[in-house]
Parts: C-alpha cells; structure tokens; sequence
C-alpha cells in the first residue's frame, strides 16, 4: 500500500469498514510510514474535536456554505 491509497482508505479504516487482508495492508503500511502515521492521528484529533461541535453552535448561514462545498466536491 502506498501514502495515496491509505489516505483514501482512511475512513474505511477508522469505521472497521476494511476487509482484514486491506487493513492488514494498512497496519503495515503504518508501520513504515511516519507520515501516515501522523495523518491518521491528525484525522482522529479532527473527529474528535469535530464531534464535539453541536448544529447548534455553527452559524446557520455558514452551515449552508459548507454544505454546499461538500456536496460540490469530487
């Protein structure tokens, strides 16, 4: 596994969505790989903080506006 396909994988990995033989792979990778490493903790820091942010707290205008981005992007 390269750098690109594990941060594509991310997600997969963190929701225990991965067959064992792609996280296997993954965990591997990981281990060679400082650089992912530190992606994934960022990742798992970001979900965190993120998660504890209610609908409440974020500006109805700039929800829309994220929204949107998000259903933009490909």
């Amino acid at each position: 596994m390269d750098c690109t396909e594990l941060v594509e994988l991310v997600t997969a990995y963190l929701d225990g969505s991965l067959d064992p033989a792609a996280r296997a792979r993954f965990d591997m990778h990981l281990l060679d790989c400082d650089g992912c490493e530190n992606y994934l903790q960022q990742f798992r820091v970001t979900i965190e903080t993120v998660g504890r942010i209610s609908q409440e707290q974020v500006d109805p205008e700039f929800r829309v506006r994220l929204l949107n981005a998000f259903r933009d992007w490909s």
